[in-house]
């Protein structure tokens, strides 16, 4: 058996799984899709700005 290295966070995501305090929700389908409305609304790029730099200070960044 091979071992894998977790960091903390994965680590402690493992342990909260193996304690049962993983629930499955009633419907999936629905989950799924509310979560993808709002990764699509999150990153909906729906306004522009107009930013005017000095050449110095566009140069610095």
């Amino acid at each position: 058996m091979s071992t894998i290295k977790l960091n903390k966070e994965e680590q402690d995501i493992l342990n909260s799984f193996e304690r049962g305090e993983w629930k499955s929700v009633s419907n999936l389908k629905a989950e799924i899709n509310k979560h993808r409305e709002y990764a699509r609304k999150t990153l909906k790029k729906d306004k522009r700005v107009n930013i005017r730099i000095s050449s110095k200070a566009l140069e610095e960044l």
